[in-house]
């Protein structure tokens, strides 16, 4: 890429839209932002530049804008702050890649159709990963568009790590663990060794720690196991999602309770997990603020599956050399990375207090070191990845 040449990120939910601008050679960051309030409500755009200074802001309180009219609005105002850039490509975060997508992809009708076909897998989210692609082949067919996927760390995974234990012929339907959160880990296995040259060959469970929350055990930079499978309902608790869960209960709720297959996937999907715990809140914040009893059995519920969850994958890496935190709360809870620490001693797991609770934003290490286990933060940068990778597939070595 040029020095003006540009790309840009985009990141879709059912109701905002967070975008990046990547700039040159280097993908130096150049602006970034997020619209929120997609469908209902007061639309608000909001922009900043690399120092986080504002440089934008709209708000639509007559008619909310869907995802058309916001990439719309988005390629209005990134054309009016280039200030003589050129934007080259446009990646995508696109949750699932099934088992035919295990790189990022050049993104076409065809495969807009191959993909539309798993919207059954994460229908909480592929649909709206994919509104915006639709919105930009209208108004820029000529625009290079790439598709990065959440699920393509994890294909490489042994097979055992992916398999249910199912007839075989629903396997070969595509009932199968495919892990999700992999553009983070992949920006975790990269940047670690940058680090710590020794963490190159290391044994790494990396928690994704967020509204949507999981781990992945990473050997050598690739991914062994991880605790999302076949949804991203799967795993640990996480903001409004329930986690791990004995499929007998779908069963019960369904045919003893009489709810219907949309009021049970509305309820693990958007009403469990911290919200349905605690009763109070799905923000990891607003809960470690609270003193009530239902908040904290909200928080020592995740710390222990935490806990669960990393026995679980340090048993699939055959040890552990290090641990990660990252993501909204992974990065910023302090308390619940003490807490998760405390947990792992038996692991060899001893935390720096002090640089624990220091505040800062980049990937720093906080364990102690007499620790025989490493931790580190880790702070999340998808973007950056997806950037990466539709650089790469625009110019091939």
């Amino acid at each position: 890429m040029q020095s003006n040449e540009s790309i840009v990120v985009i990141n879709a939910g059912s109701s905002s839209i967070k975008f990046s601008l990547y700039s040159g050679a280097e993908l130096e960051l150049t602006f970034r932002g997020k619209i929120e309030n997609l469908y209902s409500g007061v639309t608000h755009f909001a922009a900043e530049d690399a120092q986080e200074n504002s440089i934008g802001e709209r708000r639509w309180p007559d008619a909310p804008l869907d995802h058309a009219a916001a990439m719309a609005y988005l390629l209005e105002f990134a054309d009016s702050h280039l200030d003589g850039h050129t934007v080259v490509a446009v990646g995508h975060r696109i949750v699932h890649g099934g088992v035919h997508y295990c790189g990022p992809q050049r993104l076409d009708a065809s495969v807009l159709a191959k993909l539309e076909q798993l919207i059954p897998l994460a229908p909480l989210h592929l649909p709206h990963n994919l509104a915006p692609v639709r919105a930009m082949m209208a108004l820029t067919p000529d625009l290079p568009q790439v598709g990065c996927f959440d699920t393509a760390f994890h294909v490489g995974q042994p097979a055992e790590a992916q398999s249910f234990a199912l007839p075989e012929r629903i396997t070969a339907q595509g009932v199968r663990r495919y892990g999700f959160h992999g553009l983070s880990y992949e920006y975790i296995a990269a940047s670690l060794p940058q680090a710590d040259p020794a963490l190159a060959q290391a044994r790494v469970v990396a928690a994704h720690l967020g509204n949507g929350a999981s781990m992945c055990a990473i050997d050598a930079g690739r991914s062994v196991a991880s605790t999302m499978g076949f949804t991203a309902v799967d795993g640990l608790p996480m903001g409004t999602r329930c986690g791990a869960l004995d499929p007998g209960v779908v069963l019960y709720l369904i045919e003893e309770l009489g709810m219907s297959v949309a009021a049970v996937q509305k309820m693990l999907y958007q009403e469990s997990g911290l919200l349905g715990v605690s009763g109070i809140a799905s923000d990891m914040r607003t809960l470690e603020q609270s003193s009530e009893p239902r908040a904290r059995a909200a928080i020592d519920l995740m710390v222990y599956r935490i806990g669960r969850e990393l026995g679980s994958l340090a048993a699939a890496l055959g040890g552990l050399d290090a641990l990660v935190f990252s993501g909204g709360i992974g990065e910023n809870s302090a308390s619940l990375r003490a807490a998760v620490c405390a947990d792992a001693a038996w692991l060899g797991v001893q935390l720096d207090g002090v640089a624990n609770a220091a505040t800062g934003h980049g990937l720093r290490r906080i364990s102690s070191g007499a620790s025989r286990v490493a931790v580190w933060v880790v702070p999340a940068n998808e973007e950056l990845m997806i950037a990466q990778h539709t650089k790469d597939l625009l110019e091939p070595a």
